[in-house]
């Protein structure tokens, strides 16, 4: 069966994979259906810094010819955007392929050593934000969320050393999973950065997920709600009222739904962590006033977690920025908390300001608690709870 541009873009990874595991679509002609797409919208988008399309193509030639031989490949013809730095044959994107996954290029990153700039570069200019091109897609996985949001490809690799996949996801209206620190490997020797996934639907990152773990990650549907405790700053950020306000809304919606409880005497707040970031990505000792604060977060966030399943806050503290880069504001300031502490994190779609702006909502769990998360986010991103 042929499949056109806009159907393909209408598909999410699951979808793709059941469909060529029976036999309904062939993934050469799903990875065809993925290049035209991207040949239709990434001139103007610039997700892309390059495109494999004759070794996605023979890619996806062999999955149809290990399918028909009876092969089972959970993510049989699903093509994925592969974040440019970390290439084909980085760990998590290794065992993506063998999963069946078919790699049609590379997404843009920021340029280097340009301090905290959250878009990405291309030779053809900056990458578009999908939902308004004024806007930054966030980064460092610029191009992947772009390229996701867009339709281009249902599921692109990213990796989060302080928010680059969550920050990204929320900006442009999608999803961002950062598993619990050290179940993929690390890519940095601070153990900081760990490998995570953009996609439409936890269900996608569920299977994502599943690459690794094997299945089930999701836990089955409990008939309690999880408990869970609300902060809009951490103790420390500067969060926009606005965008506070949205991603409380959604956390309530959470709550009338049935799928959380707010938790008793579970506050929680840190102390900024940004020295200690600072110094643990340098590969920097701890100095003795850094090891305090460190000492207390952790002590915070154990406390926390003894109370409650999920800790929620705003993706973002402020809305996605212009071209320019964010200024004196620090997109990362409720994420890479979560780099340090190594807490399993996922930003999810919360709705929009009052100019249209995107806002993301996170959902923290405890360590290597992914099942809990993506089950409540699998229900919580329903279009009725939205």
């Amino acid at each position: 069966m042929v499949i056109s541009p806009g159907e393909y873009a209408a598909l999410s990874a699951v979808d793709i994979a059941r469909h060529v595991a029976r036999g309904d679509l062939k993934a050469v002609d799903v990875t065809s259906a993925a290049l035209a797409r991207i040949a239709e919208r990434d001139d103007d988008l610039r997700a892309f810094t390059e495109i494999w399309a004759e070794q996605a193509l023979a890619r996806a030639a062999d999955v149809d010819a290990q399918v028909t031989r009876g092969a089972r490949l959970p993510l049989a013809g699903v093509p994925i955007g592969v974040k440019a730095g970390e290439g084909a044959g980085s760990y998590q994107n290794t065992r993506l392929v063998a999963a069946g996954c078919v790699p049609v290029g590379a997404t843009s990153v920021p340029r280097n050593n340009r301090g905290w700039q959250t878009y990405g570069h291309t030779d053809r200019g900056p990458t578009l934000n999908p939902l308004n091109p004024a806007w930054s897609p966030g980064g460092s996985s610029a191009g992947a969320a772009t390229a996701v949001a867009a339709g281009l490809v249902p599921l692109a690799s990213g990796s989060d050393g302080a928010g680059s996949v969550r920050i990204p996801a929320a900006w442009c209206g999608i999803v961002g999973l950062k598993p619990t620190n050290g179940r993929l490997p690390a890519r940095d020797r601070a153990g900081l950065n760990s490998p995570g996934v953009l996609v439409r639907s936890p269900r996608d990152a569920r299977a994502y997920l599943d690459v690794f773990d094997g299945p089930p990650t999701i836990a089955p549907r409990s008939a309690h709600p999880l408990t869970a405790t609300w902060s809009a700053t951490l103790g420390y950020a500067d969060t926009d009222p606005e965008v506070a306000a949205v991603a409380r809304s959604a956390a309530e919606r959470l709550e009338t739904a049935g799928l959380i409880t707010w938790a008793e005497g579970a506050d929680l707040t840190l102390v900024d962590p940004a020295p200690v970031w600072t110094a643990l990505r340098a590969g920097s000792s701890l100095s003795t006033e850094l090891s305090s604060i460190t000492t207390t977060n952790e002590e915070r966030l154990r406390d926390c977690c003894e109370r409650a399943d999920l800790i929620i806050t705003p993706t973002t503290p402020h809305p996605p920025h212009g071209h320019g880069g964010p200024g004196h504001r620090m997109s990362v300031a409720l994420t890479w908390s979560f780099n340090i502490s190594g807490h399993p994190a996922i930003s999810l779609p919360a709705g929009t300001t009052s100019r249209g702006e995107p806002v993301g909502l996170q959902l923290v769990a405890r360590h290597h608690a992914e099942p809990q998360l993506l089950a409540v986010a699998d229900r919580a991103i329903r279009p009725e709870l939205r």
